[in-house]
């Protein structure tokens, strides 16, 4: 991680574009000064998945990502515990000149960490003080509002037994990416949710972005016309098993911009780069490319052709990957707790089923020669 100056608020509003940033978090900031103190507090039951079986004790995806909704952190713990993350935390995501103010939440805290090896708990109930060590999914759905669950490298196949429990009791809960393991399993916790009432919200990272809300901004306003193609890249080395997990990302970001309907998708190798062309009948086709090299590490690259005009972004807020990566992960955790307290979901179901359904897509036309595989093939 890059050294980061210690930077005021002020500061990072101009070094961020200033209006932009301010309409996103300066006056829920402003307004949430002169609330009242909460009502209640929503306690947070946290789940790791594993990958084929193995557990994950430094999952990014509990321990970078639902850490926003916790109030503490023990930096000198995480010094201890887990050294590779400790800088970034005590220079960007847990630094209080750094916190949008809006963090931490008034209202939210972990109180239970699952995994299925509890050997692996210690060190997060540590660095996070309060957090319990879970002894069952089905004992800590009765002590919690709500789930996160997390999966940093996984495949989904154990997501549904691990967010069964809470979407049984209608919990509102975090499901990660890939949320099912195909089309049909992501239908399935789909369907689950809805036939219990629980709010379900899952998404990748991309989605959050600040460039990715200011692109929002632009399509909602109409000011440059109708976005005609979206390209979005991924930095990073391209095999068939990493697309299965990480293809979600510009998969996400082409959905989230224009939305589901999706047609067909036709996806293309070579050496250690792909390419995917998404297709719908009534709009312009867009396009993924896994393994498109960058001048310098930025994770991701998205060009939006507007009619008007071309928008291109990264994660980063004006040259910093720290602070825009914080930022894109207090967003999703920022969303995840709006929908505690509405109770609606976020993103609509169709959209997360289609993005899994694009992906496997992807994958049968990649082994059909470049076949044009309509969605419905893999729905299942």
């Amino acid at each position: 991680m890059s050294d980061l100056p210690q930077t005021s608020r002020r500061e990072l509003l101009q070094l961020a574009g200033g209006a932009g940033l301010l309409s996103l978090v300066g006056a829920n900031s402003a307004a949430a000064a002169d609330s009242p103190p909460p009502k209640r507090t929503f306690r947070i039951g946290v789940v790791s998945a594993a990958i084929h079986g193995k557990p994950q004790p430094h999952n990014g995806h509990t321990w970078h990502f639902a850490q926003y909704l916790h109030p503490t952190c023990d930096l000198d713990a995480m010094k201890r515990l887990y050294p590779y993350a400790h800088d970034y935390f005590k220079k960007t995501v847990r630094n209080p000149k750094l916190n949008f103010d809006m963090l931490p939440f008034p209202d939210t805290k972990i109180t239970h960490y699952y995994d299925a090896d509890p050997s692996v708990i210690g060190p997060f109930t540590e660095v996070f003080p309060g957090v319990k060590a879970a002894k069952s999914l089905e004992e800590m759905v009765q002590e919690v509002d709500a789930i996160w669950m997390g999966d940093a490298s996984g495949y989904g196949e154990d997501h549904f037994d691990l967010v069964a429990p809470g979407l049984a009791k209608g919990l509102p809960t975090f499901c990660d990416k890939p949320i099912g393991g195909d089309a049909k399993g992501t239908k399935k916790i789909l369907d689950f949710a809805k036939q219990h009432k629980a709010p379900i919200m899952s998404s990748s990272l991309f989605r959050h972005e600040f460039g990715m809300e200011a692109a929002l901004r632009m399509r909602d306003s109409g000011e440059f016309g109708p976005i005609e193609h979206i390209t979005a890249t991924l930095h990073s080395r391209y095999a068939l098993n990493g697309w299965m997990i990480y293809g979600q990302h510009p998969v996400w970001t082409v959905m989230t911009l224009m939305g589901p309907g999706v047609d067909a998708v036709s996806m293309y190798e070579y050496k250690d780069t792909c390419h995917a062309l998404i297709t719908w009948k009534d709009r312009y086709p867009c396009h993924v490319w896994y393994g498109e090299p960058f001048e310098k590490f930025e994770y991701c690259r998205t060009t939006v052709h507007f009619k008007k005009k071309i928008f291109q972004f990264t994660p980063s807020i004006e040259g910093s990957f720290d602070v825009g990566h914080h930022y894109e992960m207090f967003r999703m955790a920022a969303t995840f707790r709006q929908m505690l307290l509405t109770g609606v979901e976020p993103v609509p179901h169709q959209e997360i089923l289609e993005v899994t359904a694009i992906v496997h897509a992807g994958a049968k036309s990649l082994k059909e020669k470049g076949r044009l595989v309509e969605l419905a093939e893999v729905m299942g």
